[in-house]
């Protein structure tokens, strides 16, 4: 069976991703890899990356169940700066490796976004690039960071149900992360946090 890799961050999942995810299981099993940077053998969250993996996956499975399959190989290891270049750094290709770990040649990854899908055909990764929805996490993120310093918004209806719940067993990460700010560095189209970025 074909094999689609859905590589995204995934903070936190939306009505968008679960739309992404059932329409791309029409057509193959569908394995999703959400980021994630570690430092000291320690997953690195923040006000941009406020949900660890395994929060992210339980948003994942409350929705899908088994019927797709949540992995952590799209991990990338501190200092971050070793990815860099993309293409000439022999850490980037390390991590195409990693993704494609137990993967057999009949696959494809995912992605909304043109430069994305541009680097991940460079990359060999056999990308598909779908129509980029309008809702974002990012989004919906800033909503959730609004309720948690007081403000209402209607960031409920952008979430399924299950992920609602989710997140409101894990508030005390928004609350925490609501009054930080955005310490990250963005290089060609990609956030990494900027703890990690030069150290291990």
């Amino acid at each position: 069976m074909t094999i689609c890799i859905y590589l995204a961050h995934l903070n936190p999942v939306t009505n968008a991703h679960v739309e992404i995810i059932e329409e791309l299981k029409k057509d193959a099993h569908v394995i999703v890899m959400p980021v994630i940077f570690m430092k000291s053998d320690q997953e690195i969250t923040s006000r941009s990356f406020p949900f660890n993996f395994e929060i992210r996956k339980k948003m994942l499975e409350s929705v899908f169940g088994t019927s797709i399959t949540v992995k952590k190989n799209y991990t990338f290891y501190a200092p971050f700066v070793c990815y860099l270049p993309p293409l000439i750094s022999p850490r980037s290709w390390s991590l195409r490796n990693q993704i494609l770990d137990g993967i057999n040649d009949d696959y494809f990854t995912y992605t909304g976004d043109k430069a994305e899908g541009y680097m991940l055909k460079l990359y060999r990764l056999n990308p598909k690039i779908g129509v980029r929805k309008e809702l974002s996490a990012s989004s919906v993120k800033e909503k959730l960071y609004d309720v948690a310093t007081g403000k209402n918004t209607d960031w409920k209806e952008n979430v399924p149900q299950q992920v609602v719940q989710i997140i409101e067993q894990n508030w005390n990460v928004l609350e925490r992360y609501s009054k930080t700010e955005d310490r990250t560095t963005k290089i060609l189209g990609m956030k990494f946090p900027n703890d990690g970025m030069w150290s291990k």
